[in-house]
C-alpha cells in the first residue's frame, strides 16, 4: 500500500521519492479527474529536479481520466492560478514544493475560478480516490498542448499599478534560484526600475540554499547587495514565488505583518469603505490603519482556503497573512508574489518616501515579535498552561486559530502548526518595544517549563 502522508491540510507535500513519485502522481492526476470531471486542466511545475517527471506523470493520469491538459512549463503557482482563471479552465494543479528541502515536492491544486481544493473541499476525497486506485476505464484520452500566458500574465499585473506614476529606482531582486527570474525578466521592459540581480537563474539544485527568506540565514545575500549598490529596496522570493519579502535601503528585513497594514491602506484609498481580510496572528496595525482609512478589518482563520474563502464571502478587496502571502480579489482573491512589490514600489515612487520612512512609525506603534516556534510534544496542553497563566490579565479572549489573548497594552496569539508539534507564537504591544520583549521572553519559559513537566 502507497505511503499517502503526503496528503496535508491544504495541498499535497512530502518526500520524493517514498511519500511523493511517479506513481502517485500518475493516481493523483486520475483521482483528480474522477472527483472534478474537468474537461480542461491547467499544469505548471518548478524548477525542482523532480518536478518535470511528477508533471509528465500527473499529466498522464490526467489524461488517461479524459481530460484535456494544458502545460505552462515552469512557472511560479501564482501563474497556474492566472492561467486558471483568465483562461477559463476548469482547474488547474502546480507541482512544486516551494520553500521546502531539496529531498520534497508537492502539489497545490484548485478548480474553477482558482478556487482551492483542500481538506475541506475535495483534497480528502481525492486522497481516498488514490488509495482505492480503482478508477473507471476512459471513454476517451486527452491531450497535452503547451500553453505560453506569460505576456497576458503581465499585462495583467502592470494593471494593478500606474506606470506614468513609476520613476526610476534601484531594486535588488533575489530568486533564489528558484521560478522568480524569469518574470522579472518580463518586466523589465516595462518598469523604469534597475534590477540587481540575485541568485537569478533557475537551478533545481539550489546552490545557493533553499530559497527562503522567512530563515534569517538565506538574507545575507540581499542585504549584502543593497549595501554595495546602494539600492533602494530589496526583494527577495521563496522558490514558486508565491510570497514575497521586502527590505529597505538600510537592507532591513520588514516583517511581513507591516507590509499587510502598507496594502490595505494603499487599496483603501482605491476602494474606499472595502473590506480587508487579515489572519488573527498579529492585527492591531493592521486593524487601526484599515478602520482610520474607513474600510472594514475582518479577522479570518490562518490558511490560504480560510482567506480565500472569506474573502469571497466579503467580497473583499485585499487579503493579508503576516507570512506574506497576500490574496487579491481582482486576482480570483488568490496569493500573489509580485503584486505586492509593485505596489510598494509605487508607494515609494508616489510618496516620495524611501520604505523605512513608510513603516518606520507603524514599527514604533506596534512593535512585534515575529513568528517563534517552538517543538513540543504536548501541544495542547502548553497551550493550556499558558493560557491559564494569563487569563486573569486578559481583557479579551479569541480562538479564531489558536488562542489570541488581549492584555490591553500588549497581546499574543499562540496556535499549533497544521502539520507538526510546532506550536507558534507571536507579540505585540502598543507603542512599547520593550513590553513586547519582556512579554515574549515570558510566554516562552512558561512554555518550556510546561513542556518540561510533560516530558
Amino acid at each position: 500500500m502507497l505511503d499517502l502522508n503526503c496528503f496535508k491540510a491544504y495541498d499535497i507535500r512530502g518526500r520524493v521519492p517514498d511519500e511523493l513519485n511517479e506513481e502517485v502522481a500518475y493516481r493523483i492526476g486520475r483521482a483528480y479527474t474522477e472527483f472534478l470531471k474537468p474537461e480542461r486542466v491547467i499544469i505548471g511545475r518548478d524548477n525542482r529536479l523532480s518536478s518535470k517527471s511528477l508533471a509528465e506523470a500527473l499529466a498522464r493520469g490526467l489524461t488517461d481520466g479524459g481530460s484535456d491538459v494544458f502545460d505552462v512549463g515552469i512557472c511560479g503557482t501564482e501563474q497556474v492560478y492566472f492561467a486558471t482563471f483568465h483562461e477559463r479552465m476548469d482547474g488547474g494543479i502546480m507541482v512544486t514544493a516551494s520553500h521546502n528541502p531539496l529531498d520534497y515536492n508537492g502539489m497545490k491544486l484548485v478548480r474553477e475560478d482558482s478556487k482551492p481544493i483542500s481538506g475541506d473541499t475535495g483534497l480528502i476525497e481525492i486522497k481516498r480516490l488514490v488509495e482505492l486506485n480503482d478508477f473507471p476505464a476512459s471513454t476517451s484520452i486527452g491531450k497535452v498542448t503547451p500553453l505560453y500566458i506569460s505576456d497576458k500574465y503581465i499585462e495583467h499585473l502592470l494593471g494593478y499599478v500606474d506606470r506614468v506614476a513609476l520613476r526610476s529606482l534601484k531594486v535588488v531582486v533575489n530568486a533564489g534560484n528558484g521560478c522568480a527570474g524569469p518574470v522579472l525578466d518580463l518586466f523589465e521592459k516595462h518598469l523604469p526600475f534597475t534590477f540587481i540581480k540575485v541568485h537569478h537563474s533557475p537551478d533545481g539544485s539550489f546552490p545557493n540554499g533553499i530559497p527562503n527568506p522567512l530563515l534569517p540565514g538565506n538574507r545575507s545575500a540581499t542585504i549584502a547587495a543593497i549595501k554595495e549598490h546602494n539600492a533602494d529596496v530589496g526583494i527577495a522570493w521563496d522558490g514558486d514565488f508565491d510570497r514575497c519579502f521586502l527590505f529597505d535601503a538600510q537592507g532591513r528585513f520588514i516583517e511581513g505583518y507591516y507590509i499587510v497594514g502598507l496594502l490595505a491602506a494603499a487599496f483603501l484609498q482605491k476602494h474606499p469603505r472595502a473590506k480587508i481580510i487579515h489572519d488573527p496572528r498579529l492585527t492591531w496595525n493592521t486593524i487601526d490603519l484599515v478602520q482610520s482609512q474607513g474600510g472594514t478589518a475582518v479577522m479570518s482563520k490562518t490558511g490560504h482556503a480560510f482567506i480565500k474563502e472569506r474573502m469571497r464571502a466579503e467580497d473583499a478587496v485585499y487579503g493579508g497573512e503576516m507570512s506574506a502571502h497576500h490574496y487579491f480579489r481582482d486576482f480570483a482573491y488568490c496569493d500573489s508574489g509580485m503584486i505586492p512589490w509593485l505596489l510598494v514600489l509605487e508607494m515609494i515612487c508616489t510618496s516620495g518616501k524611501p520604505l523605512s520612512e513608510l513603516l518606520d512609525e507603524r514599527m514604533r506603534l506596534y512593535p512585534a515579535s515575529g513568528e517563534i516556534n517552538r517543538t513540543v510534544n504536548d501541544p495542547r496542553s502548553v497551550v493550556r498552561v499558558v493560557t491559564e497563566h494569563f487569563n486573569a490579565e486578559a481583557r479579551a479572549m479569541d480562538y479564531t486559530d489558536g488562542v489570541s489573548l488581549d492584555c490591553g497594552n500588549w497581546r499574543f496569539n499562540l496556535r499549533s502548526s497544521n502539520t507538526e508539534p510546532v506550536l507558534r507564537l507571536n507579540v505585540e504591544s502598543r507603542g512599547d518595544h520593550a513590553l513586547m520583549e519582556l512579554k515574549t521572553v515570558e510566554i516562552l519559559a512558561i512554555m518550556d517549563r510546561a513542556e518540561t513537566a510533560n516530558v
